[in-house]
């Protein structure tokens, strides 16, 4: 791919593994740009909002750049799971979460300010834990770092223990579609 010089927004390592694999090269700089929640926002529309504020911070500073800006939510219904605050609320999510299925939406934004041209779009994956009683959960929570996750946990971490299946892409539950993102990508 011929793509102007790319830049990720986030800080997020799992990303930023994934566009490696990619075989892409990009820097990382991480967005400041402040997460907003508002009720009466789909978790859809709320990840792809929060995908374009954190690209269009960093892209105001980089106008030359291709920047890609990415958000995730967990959510069931309109219950949003974002990154827990602690080990007792990754631990309530999860309860919360075993024994159903849930959504994984990430929000994607490309931008390039200097070209005016942006893409938005956003994936959902289903995915469906396992049943779990509390020794399960607190072994899980011990095997993992589940605070800077959405829904608190993360599916390439031991994530066969609680997930009994998903439907879409496994990549989105990571961090980013990486399905759609080539796709998208190889379009511009």
């Amino acid at each position: 791919m011929n793509l102007p010089p790319l830049i990720l927004a986030s800080a997020s390592p799992r990303r930023a593994e994934l566009l490696r694999e990619m075989g892409l090269k990009f820097r990382v700089v991480p967005s400041d740009a402040s997460e907003v929640h508002h009720e009466q926002l789909t978790a859809r529309e709320l990840c792809q909002l929060n995908a374009y504020r954190k690209a269009r911070a960093v892209a105001k500073k980089i106008p030359d750049a291709l920047v890609l800006g990415a958000d995730t939510l967990v959510y069931v219904g309109t219950r949003l799971f974002g990154k827990p605050a602690s080990l007792a609320e990754a631990g309530q999510m999860i309860e919360q979460l075993q024994g159903r299925t849930h959504q994984v939406a990430t929000g994607i934004c490309l931008i390039h300010l200097r070209r005016f041209r942006q893409s938005i779009f956003a994936e959902t994956t289903q995915v469906t834990f396992r049943p779990l009683d509390a020794r399960q959960i607190r072994y899980y929570l011990g095997a993992i770092h589940p605070l800077d996750k959405a829904g608190g946990y993360a599916i390439q971490e031991k994530g066969d223990s609680i997930v009994e299946k998903i439907a879409g892409s496994f990549s989105n539950v990571v961090g980013l579609p990486m399905e759609r993102l080539k796709a998208e990508l190889a379009a511009w």
